[in-house]
């Protein structure tokens, strides 16, 4: 069997973690109090307003329990508002305050910035080629 760095596989949760690595740290340093998954989560619900909180664990690949998590500490930094769903009772609306609208804003230039240092000496038909790949990847993994 292949050594561990020799496998594809290995090396693409490696270049995943270091690039979030990367990504957190120079949102650290410019000073914007949110992490990576909290962002993830901000903007599910900034694409998809109705989102429930199972959609948004399905879209960050976190477990349910983990959202329900980063959804308090946001509703605490005031980034996020739970509002009683207006059809179903056990559900919430959750909408994005004007402070988390903010952070929002404020955290892009630093996640289109990391992306460019990230894909820096890809040219654009190596990035396409990459994402048919990964995606074939996630359809040959998909359950039957």
């Amino acid at each position: 069997m292949e050594k561990l760095d020799q496998v594809l596989f290995f090396t693409l949760e490696k270049s995943i973690k270091t690039y979030r690595q990367f990504a957190q740290r120079q949102i650290d340093k410019a000073g914007i109090d949110i992490t990576i998954d909290q962002w993830l989560v901000l903007k599910s619900i900034q694409d998809w307003p109705d989102i429930s909180q199972h959609q948004i664990a399905e879209n960050v690949f976190k477990d349910f329990a983990s959202v329900t998590r980063m959804i308090e500490l946001l509703v605490k930094k005031e980034y996020l508002q739970r509002e009683f769903h207006k059809t179903d009772r056990r559900r919430f609306n959750l909408i994005i305050t004007k402070k988390g609208q903010a952070v929002i804003q404020k955290v892009i230039p630093v996640i289109t910035a990391n992306r460019k240092q990230a894909l820096k000496s890809l040219t654009k038909a190596e990035i396409e080629n990459n994402k048919v790949f990964l995606n074939q990847i996630i359809e040959n993994c998909k359950p039957e």
